[in-house]
C-alpha cells in the first residue's frame, strides 16, 4: 500500500482551509445579523442642541491665536 504523501498534504490542507473559510463565514453573517438586531432595538440617539446655551465663539479671538501659532513655528 502506496500512498502519496503529497496528495495527503493537500488533502489535510484543503480539509484545514475549508473548515476556517466556512467558520469565518458563519462568523460575518453571525455579526451582521448582531448589529441588524442592535440597530434595530437599540437606535442611536441624536444630540440635541440648544442654540442659547451653545457657546459663541469670538472669531477674532480665534484668528489671533492661529496667526501667534503660525508666526511662532515659523520662528523656529
Amino acid at each position: 500500500m502506496e500512498t502519496n504523501l503529497i496528495v495527503e498534504g493537500f488533502k489535510f490542507m484543503g480539509l484545514g482551509m475549508g473548515t476556517v473559510f466556512i467558520f469565518l463565514i458563519i462568523m460575518i453573517a453571525s455579526m451582521n445579523i448582531m448589529s441588524i438586531f442592535i440597530h434595530k432595538f437599540f437606535p442611536e440617539r441624536t444630540p440635541e442642541i440648544n442654540p442659547s446655551v451653545a457657546p459663541k465663539q469670538d472669531n477674532k479671538k480665534v484668528i489671533a491665536a492661529i496667526t501667534a501659532a503660525i508666526s511662532h513655528h515659523r520662528q523656529g
